[in-house]
């Protein structure tokens, strides 16, 4: 039963990090300037790191899909244990570029929270 619930919950991670993913690149206003103020969304370099940035997530979620498909749970939990160290570095840059506590609490820290505790739930499946 944990192990499925583990799953579904890698599943929906990786669907989401996909979505969010190409929905900066289709979309880059909407991005927000992944909660650093007063970003230029209007600007192509911004846009250019955006782009970064969402290939990165769109990345990070196919890998999650592949290694859900072909992996044992516990390199999976690893793995996404070790991933989730990219939303604490992202809430720690938009702390320290003066962004809303709720970019770097509730939108990074709490990734960094359930990446962390659907990880656990892996390796202790």
């Amino acid at each position: 039963m944990l192990i499925h619930i583990a799953n579904a919950l890698t599943g929906l991670l990786g669907v989401g990090l996909i979505l969010m993913g190409t929905s900066a690149i289709w979309a880059p206003r909407n991005a927000a300037g992944f909660g650093i103020p007063d970003t230029p969304t209007e600007d192509h370099r911004f846009r250019s790191w955006l782009a970064v940035k969402s290939v990165r997530d769109i990345v990070y979620g196919v890998s999650l899909l592949i290694l859900l498909a072909g992996a044992t749970p516990q390199l999976l939990g690893w793995y996404i244990c070790a991933v989730a160290a990219t939303p604490v570095a992202d809430a720690v840059i938009v702390a320290r570029s003066g962004g809303p506590k709720t970019a770097v609490y509730g939108v990074h820290g709490a990734t960094a929270v359930v990446m962390l505790a659907i990880g656990l739930l892996l390796l202790l499946a």
